[in-house]
């Protein structure tokens, strides 16, 4: 029987350093993944505040935006060569993360602008902080093309720097995350 120093075989040493490159391999990345379906405000807010909580930790951070989050990618709609149900679409739905209702006790608005002067108050970074601070901290944003052809929104509609990517791009980063949200 062959030993070494450490008195281990080197035939179980070599056995034993393949299961563990099998086991990095299939080890999740350091990444968390989020998956944005809502317009509604205090929901972004709580993915931004994921978002840049898992950046803050080192994590690299993708948001796949999806039907009504893409409102928050919105810079300047159009309704130039769209369909009758597309232009409906661009004048129901917010423009911006601003614009956007709370999911609950809304009031015609009434609830955002409570919701909004709340935080003022408490020194509560707001969604737009918050999304730039995202931005800055290289969280990944991807608009879903699917979503975007469904609701007629161009890619010229988008604020810059958006990655666009279907369910497959989603799933590629989700499948290498230790976590993935849906909000």
């Amino acid at each position: 029987m062959n030993t070494t120093e450490a008195g281990i075989d080197p035939a179980v040493r070599a056995y034993i350093d393949e299961k563990m490159a099998e086991l990095r391999r299939e080890q999740p990345d350091n990444r968390v993944t989020l998956v944005v379906f809502s317009g509604d405000i205090d929901r972004h807010l709580a993915s931004l505040v994921i978002a840049t909580g898992a950046a803050a930790m080192g994590l690299e951070v993708s948001i796949f935006y999806t039907f009504w989050g893409l409102s928050a990618l919105k810079k300047r709609p159009t309704l130039k060569g769209k369909s009758l149900k597309e232009r409906m679409f661009t004048l129901m739905t917010p423009r911006k993360l601003a614009k956007m209702p709370v999911s609950r006790m809304n009031f015609g608005g009434a609830g955002r602008a409570m919701l909004r002067s709340m935080m003022r108050e408490k020194e509560i970074a707001s969604a737009e902080e918050l999304f730039e601070l995202a931005r800055e901290m290289g969280v990944k944003l991807i608009a879903c093309t699917m979503s975007m052809d469904v609701m007629g929104i161009a890619k010229e509609e988008l604020i810059d720097g958006v990655a666009l990517g279907g369910v497959a791009t989603f799933l590629g980063d989700a499948v290498r995350s230790k976590a993935s949200f849906f909000i």
